[in-house]
């Protein structure tokens, strides 16, 4: 009688637990089968980008990582200076118009207001200059930069430097650099312009500051990273660096913006997520931009 009771015991004993076991495969299964669904979510489709020549190495190594996730995906990025990204994002020729300013400083209000904002890191603009006036021209005041940029002054000598004269390399209209440059380096000054040496092409700019001697002008620090072929000049003896750019010390830097025309959908918005996603933040001080999160003064 008692070996039946404990055979019942433990007959129940083991259906019990089979029916956990049970439960326990099913609910494996079920979160394996989410999973397996996320994990074989494709993105396919097209992206297309174009506008700030400061933002575009960013975009373009972002691009490139997106792409090693995401194969069927085209994604086609050019320059140009801000002005022409949002002018083509604002008609439909691109996805995505890049930008150093607000939209609504280089479109008309109504529209800038069908454009969404996606602001994706900090810039710092740095004053750069040939090597040769390295030794003798190592910060500059503001006051000093504007006379420079304007062509009040006109030889080094005039600023503390060798006896030369100063060869601006300048940028276009549309450059939302220059307007970043114009309003935070030389008070809203207006840039002189010397047309045959004016580029809105960041890596050009590098090579004729380099290939001219006496020459100046100005690039985002993401263009200065390992970069040893041209000189960089502090503002009123503040260095154009990342900290000093966060605690506020350095005055020129400005906030780097993707548009899109209304909200993003499919790849675009994926490829958006992904450039603002935790992960891929680590990658952007690397490159010489700022984390938006780290500023301790706020524009």
């Amino acid at each position: 009688m008692k070996e039946e009771i404990y055979y019942e015991i433990e007959k129940v004993a083991c259906l019990g637990l089979a029916a956990m076991v049970a439960l326990g495969a099913l609910g494996c299964g079920s979160d394996n089968k989410a999973a397996d669904n996320k994990a074989g979510s494709k993105v396919t489709g097209s992206v297309t980008g174009s506008g700030s020549s400061a933002l575009l190495p960013l975009a373009k190594d972002a691009a490139s990582k997106f792409k090693a996730l995401n194969p069927d995906v085209s994604i086609t990025l050019n320059g140009g200076g801000s002005g022409t990204g949002l002018k083509q994002v604002a008609d439909g020729s691109v996805n995505i118009g890049n930008s150093d300013v607000p939209a609504e400083s280089k479109l008309k209000s109504e529209v800038a207001k069908g454009l969404v904002d996606h602001k994706v890191c900090v810039v710092t603009m740095a004053p750069v200059i040939n090597k040769d006036l390295a030794a003798k021209v190592k910060s500059l005041t503001k006051a000093q930069l504007t006379d420079i940029f304007t062509a009040k002054v006109t030889n080094w000598k005039q600023v503390g430097g060798p006896d030369e004269p100063i060869v601006l390399i300048t940028r276009p209209a549309t450059s939302g650099t220059r307007a970043l440059f114009q309003e935070f380096a030389l008070g809203g000054a207006k840039e002189a312009t010397n047309k045959s040496l004016e580029t809105d092409d960041s890596g050009t700019l590098l090579q004729s500051v380099k290939d001219n001697k006496g020459a100046i002008g100005y690039v985002a620090l993401s263009y200065l990273v390992n970069n040893k072929d041209v000189a960089t000049v502090a503002i009123d003896g503040v260095e154009p660096t990342l900290d000093n750019t966060y605690s506020g010390k350095y005055p020129v830097w400005g906030y780097e913006h993707m548009y899109t025309k209304g909200e993003a959908t499919g790849a675009v918005k994926a490829f958006l997520d992904f450039i603002l996603s935790a992960d891929y933040g680590k990658e952007i001080e690397k490159q010489g931009y700022g984390v938006t999160a780290k500023m301790q003064v706020k524009r």
